[in-house]
């Protein structure tokens, strides 16, 4: 996966895949302690392992998404799954979207409370009401809503672990007593990294799809959840290093992270808080966006209704409490999303073959359209009619890629003066499997 030469469209996913998954749990440092800095040094190896997931099905979920072009969940999970298993893991998305995006609601209370003394019911109160907002802006600004604040969390994170490492020891054999006295939600800690990882697969998979389907060329789609996972894992590694840095400081804090950079400076505490608050939204707008389009479909005016009732149902539910809901909710969640990963893992085997073949019969429609924009080539009726039968051969719904992809080919031509250099560059067709199916059909 070459990351030096991934595209605009593939960077801007990678930032709004992060920051889909980047939530309340993650950069406030909650949902690490209680799921792997409570067993110790040990929980740190499985925060590693942790990344290495994350980059594995960032690229698997957010491909498939590309792969079918959906604009639901849904879409996708009737391609790859039995109609039955189908059906559990969409109710269970369901369930599973609607909790943690009201866990999330609870955490932006959380955040305002500890950082700036407002009353939990508020702050949630503000984040419930900014969802409700954001939904009536269009799909692209709504992207660049959910990456916007993803480049800064990760630069404070970064800051932060640098802060507490350099120049500086700890007594780790003293940190790991004080984990001792935590209580683990999780046995063991192998079965934190996979019930965890499944949570978080549960919390992003349905927007991934969305995110996914957005992009029309499905390498664009690879690198950006490979890159997105690559983030991600970065930003829980450093965190999980810091916060067990200061186990003994913050491991009763509902915001723990927040409580180490107070202790750093007031104005980076206060720019942090306000950043979590930002990711916290972005999740529960995620998850409340992604339930409302499941059930609305591409019916805007119903869709925005369905996320107004989902966000107000949800407002009141959050008065369980941060912590306490996450302690209890998560594992529930994560054990119920281990079906989904299995379902993916066996989908993505199933179906490389195919995408590989996809990726190809895209880049053959663009290659063809860029012959009506340049005055070197011709665009016949033989082209038309090629390009026509492509999308017919899809994997995605014939009219709605062809739109896509006239869509893409035209913002292309308006910011590229050599098509045919850009074509070479970035629309290659060496090792196409569609040279081998048209030699065989002659």
């Amino acid at each position: 996966m070459n990351f030096l030469r991934i595209s605009k469209e593939a960077l801007s996913l990678a930032m709004a895949y992060v920051g889909v998954l980047v939530g309340a749990g993650l950069s406030s440092g909650q949902d690490m302690l209680q799921y792997f800095l409570s067993f110790g040094k040990i929980g740190l190896v499985g925060v590693v392992l942790l990344g290495v997931l994350n980059v594995v099905f960032g690229r698997i979920i957010v491909t498939l998404g590309s792969h079918y072009q959906s604009s639901n969940h849904q879409e996708v999970l009737e391609q790859i799954a039995h109609p039955v298993i189908n059906r559990i893991i969409d109710i269970t998305l369901i369930i599973s979207c609607f909790v943690v995006g009201f866990v999330m609601v609870a955490g932006a209370g959380a955040n305002l409370q500890q950082q700036f003394g407002l009353p939990s019911w508020l702050g949630a109160l503000f984040c419930s009401l900014l969802v409700i907002v954001i939904a009536f802006l269009d799909f692209d600004k709504i992207t660049r809503v959910l990456g916007v604040f993803t480049p800064v969390i990760v630069v404070m994170i970064l800051a932060v672990t640098g802060y507490t490492f350099i120049g500086k020891s700890y007594d780790y054999e003293a940190l790991d007593l004080v984990a001792g006295t935590m209580q683990p939600v999780m046995p063991n800690v192998w079965l934190a990294v996979v019930n965890y990882f499944a949570l978080c697969a549960m919390n992003g998979v349905s927007m991934a799809f969305v995110l996914g389907g957005s992009v029309v060329r499905i390498g664009d789609a690879e690198k950006g959840g490979a890159l997105g996972g690559t983030i991600i894992g970065v930003i829980v590694t450093c965190a999980a290093m810091t916060l067990f840095a200061n186990l003994d400081k913050i491991k009763d804090a509902e915001i723990p992270m927040l409580m180490i950079v107070n202790h750093i400076h007031p104005a980076f505490a206060f720019v942090y808080a306000v950043v979590i608050f930002a990711l916290i939204f972005n999740t529960a707008f995620s998850l409340y966006y992604a339930t409302a389009c499941r059930f609305a479909g591409d019916d805007l005016g119903k869709k925005r209704k369905i996320l107004i009732g989902i966000t107000a149902l949800g407002y009141v539910c959050s008065f369980g409490g941060f912590t306490t809901l996450v302690s209890y909710m998560y594992p529930l969640l994560g054990y119920m999303g281990i079906l989904l990963l299995v379902v993916l893992t066996v989908a993505w085997f199933e179906e490389r073959e195919n995408i590989v073949r996809e990726k190809f019969l895209r880049r053959k429609m663009m290659r063809l359209l860029f012959r009506k924009y340049d005055d070197d080539y011709e665009f016949t009726a033989k082209h038309k009619k090629d390009f026509h039968k492509l999308g017919e051969m899809s994997a995605a719904d014939t009219e709605g890629l062809k739109q896509d992809i006239k869509s893409y080919v035209k913002d292309v031509v308006e910011n590229t003066d050599d098509l045919q250099t850009y074509a070479e560059e970035n629309l290659s067709m060496k090792g196409s499997p569609l040279k081998k199916e048209e030699k065989n059909s002659k």
